[in-house]
């Protein structure tokens, strides 16, 4: 929550006001929607915030700690704005959420009273309902590493150290043929070896589905260079034939992957010398290895 504007302020003491709420929600593709309950549009900070959507908001629970702050949006659905197929193919998960308290008369007087993020969302009966979750939130995700024998980095990030904008580790493709809900051939793949894309991430450019991200299950190779890729869950918009498709590559987290495939395994965060399960109840016996080591 920020400062109050000196001239909000000022409006305020005066005793009478005009005042009204603005919401903006910025999706990850960065696609902005400005909502208002003010009975004309307004704009501000580079955004148009439309009256006449049906946007509310329950009271916002904020407080001085570390504790979430809560509060939930409801609205209409409408072709112009939120809509029910982009809910569905989540567009709107973990979209930002900012909310103002403005003077309607003089907008540049206004107070941000809320920065957050949507959460659970619920549309049906031409309306959703969204759960807006507070900064705080971000501090109830686990930070800490776990001590396992496969690699804790995710592919690319920091941690991992792999450029993923080097072509070498993603190619744009063509969807040439839709298999079903969750597979797809793919034409123009290039020479990139069998297997190369499985547990990787596919990113859809073009078409119904565009923006939409899934993680790929399967990358299966067929003569002349074409493929067909698995997904382990279904895109929640359909893809089409001719739509554009990128491909990130992926790692299953292995130090033989890591050392072999990629040379990376400086950067390797995970643990394959930790002893496995069967040292905890390792008895003696006349034969077989008991060095502790995992089993293969």
């Amino acid at each position: 929550m920020s400062a109050i504007d000196p001239g909000l302020q000022a409006h305020l003491d005066g005793g009478t006001t005009t005042l009204c709420r603005c919401w903006r929600v910025t999706r990850k593709d960065g696609v902005r929607h400005g909502f208002t309950d003010h009975d004309m549009d307004l704009g501000f900070d580079g955004t148009t915030f439309r009256a006449n959507t049906g946007l509310t908001a329950e009271a916002l629970a904020q407080t001085t700690g570390l504790s979430v702050d809560n509060s939930e949006a409801m609205g209409a659905l409408s072709d112009a704005a939120i809509t029910e197929a982009d809910i569905v193919a989540g567009r709107y998960d973990g979209a930002a959420v900012e909310a103002w308290l403005v003077n309607w008369q003089a907008p540049e007087q206004r107070s941000l009273r809320f920065r957050g993020s949507l959460g659970e969302i619920e549309s049906g009966g031409g309306a959703f309902r969204a759960e807006l979750r507070g900064l705080a939130e971000a501090l109830n995700r686990p930070r800490n590493r776990v001590y396992q024998a496969l690699c804790d980095a995710a592919f690319g990030d920091a941690a991992c150290g792999i450029d993923t904008s080097d072509p070498a580790y993603r190619v744009e493709a063509v969807v040439a043929a839709v298999i079903g809900p969750e597979a797809f051939d793919l034409s123009g793949l290039g020479p990139y070896p069998p297997g190369w894309f499985e547990r990787g991430r596919c990113d859809v450019l073009d078409g119904a589905a565009a923006g939409l991200t899934a993680r790929i299950k399967g990358d299966l190779r067929a003569v002349g260079g074409a493929a067909r890729i698995t997904l382990w869950e279904a895109l929640r918009a359909p893809l089409s034939v001719g739509d554009r498709v990128r491909l990130i590559a992926g790692c299953d987290k292995r130090l033989s992957t890591c050392r072999d495939r990629f040379g990376n395994v400086a950067n390797f965060r995970g643990f394959p010398h930790v002893p496995g399960d069967d040292w905890i109840i390792a008895v003696p016996k006349s034969g077989g290895r008991h060095d502790g080591g995992r089993r293969t």
